[in-house]
């Protein structure tokens, strides 16, 4: 179990996201305004960066939803040759995530998180190796040497967990598509390399695939 450095900032984080929390699974316009390591307002120009993100600040201005253009319907064609198993497509320059089902019966689009640097960024095909709902945390060794105070570990259900209430795994290493309680990254470049959605549309993502389905990210 994870021990605070600072008891009181942990109190006030959990009250304040407890509540936005719940109001964030109803209405995904409410955004987290604490950041869950430090108990302080969120950092940057017009909120700020979360732990996924390394605490990484980002330029609001520059990360306005101006990706509109793009935030289409896709043919799942021109990226995979079957659908066998179903089908992720995620575009990271229209931060959006595409699914589509074997029987081709569903298709599902939805708004993402994206890396918030190239340096942080892979893309090219993998697929899902492990489902997990209740997923723990842990910062990789890179987000630890940039961030030595943040903790090792953090349990299933924390408020303190970036990883949001479900998670898919992929098989590249640390990578992962999952959800996040600050719902301010979806639409923004804001993470260590993991694709974010939010809760609910992760629980749905969560609900059609299945271990073996196809992703791309382009």
């Amino acid at each position: 179990m994870m021990t605070p450095k600072d008891p009181i900032s942990r109190r006030k984080f959990l009250s304040t996201s407890l509540a936005l929390g719940a109001a964030g699974l109803a209405a995904p316009a409410i955004a987290q305004q604490i950041d869950p390591y430090t108990g302080q307002a969120l950092q940057g120009t017009g909120g700020g960066a979360t732990p996924d993100a390394g605490l990484v600040q980002y330029d609001a201005n520059q990360d306005s939803r101006r990706n509109i253009s793009s935030f289409r319907m896709q043919d799942w064609q021109p990226y995979f040759s079957t659908l066998t198993n179903g089908a992720i497509l995620v575009d990271l320059p229209s931060r959006c995530l595409h699914y589509w089902s074997e029987d081709q019966a569903v298709y599902k689009l939805f708004p993402t998180s994206v890396p918030v640097s190239p340096d942080l960024t892979r893309t090219g095909r993998t697929e899902i190796i492990k489902k997990v709902e209740g997923p723990s945390w842990a910062p990789t060794p890179e987000m630890r040497k940039r961030n030595p105070e943040w903790p090792e570990f953090v349990k299933p259900g924390d408020p303190l967990n970036p990883m949001g209430t479900h998670a898919l795994w992929l098989s590249w290493q640390y990578y992962r598509i999952h959800g996040t309680h600050d719902t301010r990254k979806i639409g923004r470049k804001s993470s260590n390399g993991c694709i974010g959605l939010y809760n609910e549309h992760i629980k749905q993502l969560y609900d059609l695939t299945k271990v073996g389905t196809q992703v791309m990210v382009i």
